[in-house]
């Protein structure tokens, strides 16, 4: 009887664990993910006006790292299929995060540790995830294709210049439709191996960071130890992935980074999600002569609404680097780069853009800047960029 009574109490513990260990990511991402300002937003009849006629793309978004359905509303975190169209969102670039160091910051860390291991399997991730970064690349762009797939045509994930056309061929769905495109946080998922590059594409990758929070074996980050340049196999995985017309996105690079993909981009290269030197002083933050570097190559900038880009959490200091950035390269380069769901607090969420379309034709951006930079710019580049079919 004492036995049968001790089996019960430590099942009844390993259950309670379970539970709390299950429950333990969604308690996380309504922590880090939040808002300073709570919907619903209200902004001017002429911004609401322009609004509803935008193309809107943002070229971040780490939803798919946590447990949420893409699919379903929330009201935590940042973005979800229901809240992207009722945003006016035409097109997402959704992200996927493979390791982050624990004690993360934006100074310096070391590759010695990660904490999406725990997240992994606290969320219940596929076995084969939990040791291979390449693995859980895979399973997230998983998800994305499959919550595409049960979006009843609301949602499609392009890989080529003819899916991107298609989708946006004919009369929208009721409720308006949502072009998406997958890419990575840093390319340590391909785990020292050229030929991931061609599994990732396979996969539909199409945009791809080459760093993160850590230097890796492609070079340096601006958050890493070092911070140094290429690496001889980063310059190697750089050529192929123009070879494969996938784009090159140097968020979280190091300076020196930086620099040695500007001295042999033949492609656009773009920065996805960043803030400027010019306004916010900043460790991954561009200087004014990387901005015009991008820019030469044709590429496009992605300017944050978090506190580490813009020094502030108000559509004011978003609107300020953006400037900036317009100032320094050209209205043409400049794109929305939110890091929505990427463990921070933004100004607000995706529902809220309309908001951002105000601030810029508060600060004097006429309408067809305005068209430009809340989405137009990142269409142009993909239409002539992604491969053709």
């Amino acid at each position: 009887m004492k036995h049968k009574k001790l089996l019960i109490a430590v099942l009844v513990l390993v259950l309670a664990g379970l539970a709390v260990l299950f429950s333990l990511p969604t308690i996380v991402d309504k922590r880090m993910n939040t808002l300073a300002l709570a919907p619903p937003y209200t902004a001017s009849e002429k911004a609401k006006t322009l609004h509803e006629k935008l193309f809107v793309a943002d070229l971040h978004d780490d939803a798919l790292l946590w447990s949420r359905d893409l699919l379903h509303r929330y009201d935590y975190g940042h973005t979800d299929l229901p809240r992207l169209l009722e945003g006016r969102v035409s097109l997402q670039v959704f992200s996927t995060v493979t390791k982050t160091p624990k004690g993360l910051n934006f100074e310096r860390n070391s590759d010695d540790t990660d904490s999406i291991t725990m997240l992994a399997m606290a969320q219940r991730w596929p076995q084969r995830t939990w040791g291979s970064l390449l693995e859980r690349a895979l399973y997230q762009g998983e998800k994305l294709h499959a919550a595409a797939k049960d979006s009843g045509g609301a949602m499609r994930v392009v890989r080529s210049q003819a899916d991107l056309a298609e989708v946006f061929a004919g009369p929208a769905p009721k409720g308006g439709r949502l072009a998406a495109v997958l890419a990575t946080e840093g390319l340590h998922p391909l785990e020292g191996k050229l030929e991931n590059v061609d599994r990732l594409y396979d996969a539909g990758f199409r945009i791809t960071g080459l760093t993160h929070f850590f230097d890796n074996e492609l070079g340096g980050s601006a958050h890493g130890m070092k911070k140094g340049g290429l690496t001889p196999f980063g310059k190697e995985v750089v050529r192929r992935l123009e070879e494969k017309q996938i784009i090159v996105d140097l968020a979280h690079a190091s300076p020196k980074v930086i620099d040695d993909v500007l001295a042999m981009a033949k492609r656009p290269v773009l920065v996805s999600h960043t803030g400027v030197q010019g306004t916010c002083r900043g460790p991954r933050n561009l200087s004014d002569a990387h901005i015009k570097g991008i820019a030469a190559t044709g590429g496009v900038i992605g300017i944050g609404y978090f506190e580490g880009a813009v020094c502030g959490l108000d559509v004011a200091y978003i609107v300020k680097a953006i400037r900036h950035t317009a100032n320094i390269a050209g209205v043409k380069h400049v794109a929305l780069g939110s890091d929505f769901d990427g463990a921070i607090k933004a100004s607000f969420d995706t529902t809220g853009l309309v908001l951002l379309t105000q601030g810029l034709l508060e600060a004097g951006f006429s309408e067809s800047d305005v068209a430009g930079i809340m989405g137009g710019n990142v269409l142009r580049l993909l239409q002539a960029q992604l491969p053709p079919r």
